[in-house]
């Protein structure tokens, strides 16, 4: 839909977290079942004061980003503050207090851009904040992600966009090798009864698990993306990602203001919340259930009476015996009254994942993480679907652990 060139200070990375939060914060909606919240900013600081530093960082300049955009961002208080009613509020301004030039010549607006590239970076989970977007012509707020650079090799993954034209609509899109500006993967949610965004807060949110990324509106899902949706393109959607938020003034997409823009235009955000992603429950006991991995597909046992020593592979999921694994008290997962292996109980990367009988090694024992990662302690390696290869029949083996979506898992 847009390119953006962004500059190399975006591929910083780094963590932070907002502490007691679980007592005010409300559940992200139960259609995406989210694991545990990760990272917050409530914006309840004095009115005036800045973005949190620990939290957020400013780019800065009137390159035109990669879009013509005509604005300078800045990190004054003028153009990114808190309200004192909570909320943090990015301001453009038709203004050049301190004569800054642009790719144009002299600046005719600032505004901010706000990231968190040195500060938190997440692979997989829930991305929401509740927003009310400026208006006008021209007006170009979003909330969106990057995977670094260069671009748009390490992806991108627009939350929220809204272009000031088009008051009732916004878009959600993907951006990467072979499907970026006007090849981009993109998806469009119309307000119903001719409503404008601008009008009110909304809530925006993706859900991104190994495999999908999906698309939400105040709780509606709208729209959802797979690897089957790129044409053939990579996906490149399997590595930690940062949060941007911004409000733009012109570029190719939305045009430029003109005598119906009115101008200051505010972006008010509430909150910014990011929730780890649900592998499942985890690698507590339970009744037996599916693992599902790369492609969707499940953990399955080849075969009707597979002998000791049959290497486990992917294969689409049918509900059979061979799919049902019990993560059971001893650190054993199980189905068809064996357990998983490791063979030769080898911690060499490589190494088959395997079913045997049962016999208390710790080659069979295995965690199913928070972040998705089926874990062998003995080896601390990851179970992992060799080569990446997402068709059934794709086997797996032990490998170290490198967050990778060949390595990450779910249980249903």
């Amino acid at each position: 839909m847009r390119t953006r060139r962004t500059p190399l200070i975006l591929a910083l990375l780094g963590v932070g977290l907002a502490g007691a939060l679980a007592a005010t914060t409300p559940a992200s909606p139960a259609s995406a079942e989210p694991g545990a919240l990760v990272w917050s900013d409530e914006f309840n600081a004095a009115a005036g004061t800045a973005p949190d530093g620990n939290k957020w960082r400013h780019d800065i300049g009137g390159g035109g980003w990669g879009n013509n955009e005509r604005q300078y961002y800045t990190n004054s208080t003028s153009n990114a503050a808190h309200d004192g009613n909570g909320n943090l509020v990015i301001t453009a301004r038709r203004e050049n207090p301190n004569n800054y030039q642009c790719h144009y010549g002299r600046c005719e607006y600032t505004s901010a851009r706000l990231l968190t590239a040195n500060t938190f970076t997440q692979t997989y989970g829930r991305f929401e904040a509740r927003i009310k977007v400026p208006r006008g012509q021209g007006i170009w707020p979003a909330f969106w992600m990057l995977g670094g650079m260069p671009w748009p090799d390490m992806g991108e993954i627009d939350i929220m966009e809204n272009i000031g034209r088009e008051p009732g609509n916004l878009y959600g899109t993907l951006h990467g090798p072979g499907y970026s500006a006007g090849n981009a993967i993109s998806s469009r949610y119309t307000l119903p009864g001719g409503q404008a965004f601008a009008d009110a807060f909304h809530t925006f949110a993706v859900d991104w698990a190994p495999d999908s990324i999906t698309w939400y509106v105040d709780g509606i899902q709208y729209a959802r993306k797979t690897p089957a949706d790129l044409n053939g393109n990579r996906w490149v959607f399997d590595h930690p990602f940062f949060m941007i938020m911004n409000v733009a003034v012109g570029g190719y997409w939305p045009g430029y203001p003109d005598a119906t823009s009115t101008f200051p235009q505010q972006m008010l955000i509430d909150y910014v919340r990011v929730w780890a992603w649900n592998s499942g429950g985890g690698g507590n006991p339970g009744p037996a259930g599916s693992i599902i991995g790369l492609g969707n597909r499940c953990i399955d046992i080849p075969g009707a009476n597979p002998a000791d020593g049959t290497q486990l592979q992917i294969w689409d999921c049918n509900g059979t015996a061979a799919q049902q694994w019990t993560f059971a008290a001893d650190g054993t997962v199980r189905a068809m009254g064996k357990c998983m292996d490791v063979a030769n109980a080898s911690t060499a990367n490589g190494a088959n994942i395997q079913i045997v009988g049962c016999n208390g090694n710790a080659a069979q024992r295995f965690v199913l993480s928070a972040a998705g990662d089926l874990v062998n302690p003995q080896a601390n390696k990851c179970v992992d679907v060799r080569d990446r290869n997402s068709a059934n029949g794709g086997k797996l083996q032990l490998w170290e652990c490198t967050g990778a979506s060949n390595q990450k898992w779910r249980r249903a």
